[in-house]
C-alpha cells in the first residue's frame, strides 16, 4: 500500500470532536492501519505488566479503549515493506491521573520490541533528572515482570538505559536539557509533559535536536504526551497545541494524530468545567483508575484557597487552558476578552474606523515592558476599538527568563519590540501618537494621552518636544482607576469593546487580578505579582480619558513636514 500525507484515507482530522467527546465515543479517526502491524503492538502492550499496581496486573487488563485505540494507530500506521511510517508524529492531551507516565514507558518498551533498526536510539524525555529517574523505573520494573523480557533486555540503572540483546537498539530515559539531547540521532521519542519543557529558555532548541533524528529515520515516531500547561499557554507547547488543534480541526494537513481531551468551549467558559457531569468527557480513565469523588474534594480544596490553587486544579485535571480561556483570570474582563476578538482589528483598521482616538502608555525601569495601547470610537456604532504593543529591553529576558517564550511569540508576531538602544521605545510609542494625529483622531479639546503619573520621563520630554505639551494627562494609578476597572468588563461583555487578539495584551489580561481596598477595587502590579500587566494598565489609562466622551477634533490635523 502507498501512501502520502495529505492523502484523504490518511487524513487525522476529526472536524466533529465536540459531538465526539461528548458523547464519549473515540477521538481517533478511522484509518487505513496495516492490521497486522496494529494487532501485533496491541497483544505486546495488553502483555506488559504494570508495575506499580498491587497485583502487576496486565496493560491490557487495565487500561481502557481510549489507550488502544492509541497504541494501534502509533504502530498500526507502518508500512512494514516500504519501512515508513504515515503518521510520524503523535500530540495527545489528557489530564493528570490518566496514567500518562505509565502509558508512556509501555509505549516504548513495546517500540523498543518491535523496532527493527540494527542499533536504533528510542529516547523518552522528561521534564526533569527526578521525572526522569520515575519513568525509567516503570519501564525496568515492566521488564522484570516479566521472565521472557527480562532475558531480552540488558537494564544500566547507573545511565537510564535499557538495551536491546538482539537488535542492539537503546531507549534511554532523559530529562529535557540541551546540553543533553543534542546530536539525538533517535528514530523513536516520547516527550512526557511537553508544557514544563516549554518552559525552559532552550524549548526550541531541544525540540530541533529532538526532532532532527527522524528526517532519516522515516520508520519512527515522535510523540508528546501532555497535560495543559499551568500558565496561558506560551512558547513551543502554544505553537505545538496551535498546530494540534489546526489538524484535528481540518484546517492543517499534517501526518499528526491530535488526540485531545479538552472540552469544548461552550462547556469549559465561566466555569462550565465545575459541572460533574462534564469530568468523564477529558478524563478517560475515570471510573478506572479513579472516581469523581477524588476531584470532588480536590475542588472543594481548591474553592477555599487561592486563584492559583483553582487555576492549577482546572488545568490539570481537567485540561481547561488558563488565562482567558476557561475564565480563570481574576480580572473580570478576562471572562469575556476572547468572545471580543476580532483579529482583523490592526492600527490601520482602527484609524480607519474611529471618529476620535485616545492613547495610555505604562513603562517602567529597565527590567520592565513599556506598554502603549490605543482606543478609537468606532463611527457609527459608538463602540471602543482596541489596538496595543510593547516594547523591552534584554534585561527583561535576563531577569526573567520564565517569560521569554511569551515574548519570543509576541515578537514573532509583530506585538512586541526588544529594544536595542536606550529610548527605542518612547520614540516608537510617539511615532503611532503621531500616525493618530495626522490622522486627525486624537482631541483637541481634552487629554489626549494618558501617562502614568510615575511615568518615564524620557517619554514626557519627548512628547513636549512633538508639540503634544498640554495634551497629556497624569492619570492617578490605583483606586483612581476604578472606574476602568469595574467598567471595562461591562463592555466586553456587552460586545461594546473589540480588540486585535493580540497574544501578548491576552497574556497581560490573564494575570491581571483584582483587589478589594477598602471600598475600592484595584489592579496593580504588586497584586498581578511578577507577571506583567503593562499593556493592560496602558489599556486602563486610555480608557479613562475615553469615559470623558472625548469629541473629535474640530479640524483635520495636518501631516507634519519635518524639514532636514
Amino acid at each position: 500500500m502507498s501512501f502520502h500525507f495529505a492523502d484523504d484515507a490518511w487524513s487525522t482530522a476529526v472536524p466533529d470532536w465536540e459531538n465526539r467527546i461528548v458523547g464519549r465515543k473515540s477521538l481517533v479517526p478511522e484509518l487505513p492501519l496495516y492490521d497486522a502491524v496494529a494487532e501485533k503492538a496491541l497483544r505486546i502492550f495488553k502483555r506488559l505488566r504494570v508495575p506499580d499496581l498491587v497485583g502487576k496486573p496486565t496493560y491490557g487488563e487495565v487500561c481502557g479503549e481510549w489507550v488502544f485505540d492509541l497504541v494501534r494507530v502509533i504502530f498500526g500506521a507502518y508500512d512494514p515493506e516500504t519501512k515508513r511510517r504515515a503518521i510520524s508524529e503523535i500530540f495527545l492531551l489528557v489530564p493528570k491521573k490518566n496514567g500518562k507516565s505509565l502509558i508512556s514507558a509501555a509505549i516504548m518498551v513495546t517500540a523498543l520490541i518491535l523496532n527493527e533498526r540494527p542499533a536504533c536510539e528510542l529516547v523518552l524525555v522528561a521534564p526533569s533528572k527526578k521525572v526522569a529517574g520515575i519513568s525509567f523505573s516503570v519501564a525496568v520494573g515492566i521488564i522484570e515482570a516479566d521472565g521472557d523480557l527480562s532475558a531480552l533486555f540488558k537494564v544500566q540503572e547507573g545511565v537510564n538505559r535499557i538495551t536491546h540483546l538482539g537488535t542492539q537498539a537503546v531507549l534511554e530515559v532523559k530529562a529535557a536539557d540541551l546540553s543533553v539531547v543534542t546530536g539525538s540521532k533517535a528514530a523513536y521519542v516520547l516527550i512526557d509533559e511537553l508544557h514544563e519543557l516549554s518552559e525552559s529558555k532552550d524549548a526550541a532548541k531541544i525540540m530541533v535536536e529532538l526532532r532532527g533524528g527522524l528526517l532519516t529515520r522515516p520508520d519512527g515516531f515522535f510523540m508528546m504526551i501532555t497535560t495543559q500547561s499551568k500558565d496561558k499557554p506560551t512558547g513551543v507547547f502554544r505553537a505545538e497545541l496551535l498546530k494540534a488543534r489546526a489538524v484535528r480541526d481540518g484546517s492543517l494537513v499534517l501526518p499528526l494524530l491530535a488526540v485531545l481531551y479538552e472540552l469544548p468551549e461552550s462547556l469549559s467558559k465561566k466555569d462550565g468545567w465545575k459541572a460533574p457531569e462534564t469530568w468523564g468527557l477529558v478524563n478517560p480513565s475515570m471510573g478506572a483508575a479513579f472516581d469523581a469523588s477524588s476531584l470532588a474534594v480536590k475542588l472543594a480544596a481548591a474553592e477555599v484557597g487561592d486563584d492559583k490553587d483553582m487555576a492549577l486544579l482546572a488545568s490539570q485535571h481537567f485540561n481547561v487552558e488558563v488565562g482567558v480561556v476557561g475564565g480563570l483570570a481574576i480580572w473580570p474582563g478576562a471572562r469575556y476578552w476572547d468572545d471580543c476578538a476580532r483579529p482583523d482589528l490592526t492600527l490601520d483598521e482602527l484609524i480607519r474606523r474611529s471618529e476620535v482616538a485616545v492613547v495610555g502608555a505604562d513603562g517602567g525601569g529597565l527590567d520592565d515592558l513599556f506598554g502603549l495601547a490605543v482606543i478609537g470610537r468606532e463611527k457609527g456604532s459608538g463602540k471602543w476599538l482596541h489596538w496595543a504593543k510593547g516594547w523591552g529591553y534584554s534585561d527583561v529576558r535576563e531577569r526573567r527568563p520564565d517569560i521569554v517564550p511569551v515574548l519570543d511569540d509576541a515578537e514573532r508576531a509583530g506585538e512586541y519590540v526588544t529594544c536595542e538602544d536606550i529610548g527605542q521605545e518612547v520614540y516608537e510609542a510617539c511615532d503611532v501618537i503621531d500616525r493618530l494625529e495626522n490622522a486627525g483622531l486624537l482631541p483637541n479639546e481634552t487629554p489626549a494621552i494618558g501617562l502614568d503619573s510615575f511615568g518615564i520621563a524620557k517619554l514626557l520630554d519627548e512628547l513636549e518636544a512633538r508639540d503634544y505639551a498640554g495634551r497629556f494627562f497624569s492619570v492617578g494609578q490605583g483606586y483612581q482607576l476604578q472606574q476602568a476597572v469595574l467598567t471595562l468588563p461591562r463592555r466586553l461583555k456587552d460586545g461594546k469593546f473589540l480588540h486585535g487578539r493580540s497574544g501578548l495584551m491576552g497574556w497581560n489580561v490573564g494575570n491581571a487580578k483584582t483587589e478589594l481596598r477598602g471600598s475600592n477595587y484595584t489592579v496593580t502590579k504588586a497584586v498581578a505579582g511578577s507577571a506583567k500587566i503593562d499593556l493592560l494598565m496602558a489599556t486602563f489609562n486610555a480608557a479613562v480619558l475615553m469615559f470623558g466622551h472625548p469629541k473629535p477634533p474640530k479640524r483635520k490635523a495636518k501631516p507634519r513636514v519635518f524639514i532636514i
